[in-house]
């Protein structure tokens, strides 16, 4: 029984960190309606600014971070004034082909100015495991589950309470009507990509920490793609119960299917999963069904 329980247990934590992902995802959508393809990028972005700063330049934990938080805030004010400005009120593949280039330059800039080798991001986190009868739980999966739980809640806070989460959500429903009310639509695209920034820090440190920081780490974005479609691009709630549901799911396929069968049926089972869930629910479990008149 405890295995069975271990297992639901690292899903949980593992669909945390999906969610947390995904909610760069959810917020660049919600705001612009544009499918940020890389997000994957952005994460392993910041991996790479915090490592740096920790293994290259000696620099303590905190100033790495400090120096990440300002490099994902410009990176995002700049590719929003810079390249999808111009953008606005193209056809959506345009979008999509600019944020697939932005994701191929970030993946071939970062290892120019710091290197090709993989790089550690330690962080001060005790390496013993803490025990609950039969269960184990690393300290890692502790604060990296906690740290995704910490941006969630000041994610959805800041969309439901906030002003700028008004704003946000009015430019969402009608960029139109928004703007014949006053709001600068262009200044809140910008604001929504700085977001986007801080949050795929966030998942920069811990899945940095969890795998060591390379160019393979933007793969974690391709991982969370099917989060955001089963959930619904628009949905934060969606973006969180779509990881816990792809991380529960990939832990049972390792643990019960896997065996059998060599293994590898974790990497393709979220994407099986979204496409059953797409025939159903085209939009997501929890995305808005958008029906146009042709």
């Amino acid at each position: 029984m405890s295995y069975y329980v271990q297992l639901l247990l690292n899903g949980l934590f593992i669909g945390l960190l999906y969610a947390l992902i995904a909610v760069g995802f959810v917020m660049i959508y919600k705001a612009s309606d544009v499918i940020n393809f890389a997000q994957g990028e952005f994460v392993m972005f910041a991996a790479y600014v915090v490592a740096a700063c920790l293994q290259l330049y000696d620099w303590p934990l905190w100033a790495a971070i400090l120096v990440g938080l300002a490099a994902m805030v410009l990176l995002g004010l700049l590719i929003e004034l810079s390249v999808l400005r111009y953008l606005i009120g193209r056809p959506i593949v345009a979008m999509i082909m600019a944020t697939i280039g932005m994701a191929a330059f970030l993946r071939g800039f970062a290892p120019l100015l710091w290197g090709i080798e993989s790089k550690q991001l330690q962080l001060p986190l005790p390496e013993e495991p803490f025990f609950i009868g039969d269960l184990t739980l690393a300290p890692t999966q502790i604060f990296a589950a906690l740290l995704a739980l910490a941006c969630i809640v000041a994610v959805g806070w800041l969309f439901v309470r906030s002003r700028i989460g008004v704003a946000l959500r009015a430019i969402a429903d009608d960029q139109q009507v928004a703007m014949a009310m006053g709001i600068d639509v262009k200044r809140y695209f910008a604001l929504s990509w700085a977001l986007a920034g801080v949050i795929a820090l966030a998942g920069g440190i811990v899945w940095g920490n969890m795998l060591g920081v390379d160019i393979q780490l933007a793969l974690v974005g391709l991982k969370v793609f099917p989060v955001v479609i089963l959930g619904g691009l628009d949905s934060i709630q969606g973006a969180i119960l779509g990881g816990l549901i792809v991380g529960i799911t990939e832990s049972l396929a390792a643990g019960f299917v896997d065996p059998l069968v060599g293994g590898g049926t974790k990497d393709f089972t979220p994407y099986v999963l979204m496409i059953i869930v797409l025939m159903i629910k085209p939009f997501g479990l929890f995305g808005k069904e958008t029906i146009e008149r042709v």
